[in-house]
């Protein structure tokens, strides 16, 4: 992959969409990354707030697999301001 030129939030897919210099696109359904971490109603709000807002964040959460600790409340920090 080369350099990333756009990273947002598709509202009708439900996906966080990257799309890269070499043509690359990367779809991550967060409908699926939900279900697959059984979250709650309150930590689907913190989700849902993540992807409108920083979607690139959240895309490298899922990618590396923090995704779960953010959810968890385990993480170093919150990223909602």
């Amino acid at each position: 992959m080369n350099c990333l030129l756009r990273c947002e939030y598709d509202m009708d897919t439900g996906c966080v969409e990257l799309r890269f210099m070499d043509g690359t696109q990367i779809s991550i359904d967060c409908r699926a990354v939900e279900t697959a971490l059984d979250a709650d109603t309150l930590q689907r709000s913190e989700l849902d707030w993540l992807i409108d807002n920083k979607p690139l964040e959240y895309a490298q959460m899922v990618f590396s697999g923090e995704i779960e600790d953010y959810v968890r409340g385990r993480a170093e920090h919150r990223l909602i301001d």
